[in-house]
């Protein structure tokens, strides 16, 4: 707020106008700031990079599902069931690399002891990479 100064009544009067000239300025500079530096940021430097011998890493086509019936029946995609203590001999048969993820499919009403069990199982035979996988629900089957 500015006061004007009347000569005639020797008081202040308010003055209802606001300057905004800083403001634009202020604005401008910045503008001009941004506009200069957003280039700058965006270049990239040129590196020539070495060549490597390392064989990419081969995603398995055909991921390997080991199903968990409500019994503790194993079963590893079709092949035969098999029982959790015949697990350490079964599972090499159809699965040979120890890295590979398996996913874990359970029964729901599978008691969690039982699945820790399965786990633990699989563990102590060398797969250490275990997924568990579910049913997403969908939003109009919620309730």
């Amino acid at each position: 707020m500015s006061f004007q100064f009347s000569s005639s009544d020797h008081e202040l009067q308010e003055n209802h106008e606001i300057n905004v000239t800083p403001f634009i300025d202020v604005m401008l500079v910045l503008l001009i700031i941004f506009m200069v530096a957003a280039p700058l940021a965006t270049v990239s430097v040129p590196v020539d990079l070495p060549t490597s011998s390392a064989k990419p890493n081969v995603s398995p086509s055909q991921p390997v599902y080991l199903s968990v019936g409500s019994g503790q029946m194993l079963q590893v995609d079709e092949h035969p069931a098999f029982s959790l203590e015949e697990a350490s001999q079964k599972l090499p048969q159809w699965v040979a690399n120890k890295q590979t993820r398996l996913y874990l499919r359970a029964d729901k009403t599978l008691p969690y002891q039982s699945l820790l069990e399965v786990i633990n199982t699989l563990s102590q035979a060398g797969y250490q990479q275990v997924g568990l996988v579910g049913i997403a629900q969908s939003a109009s089957s919620s309730s």
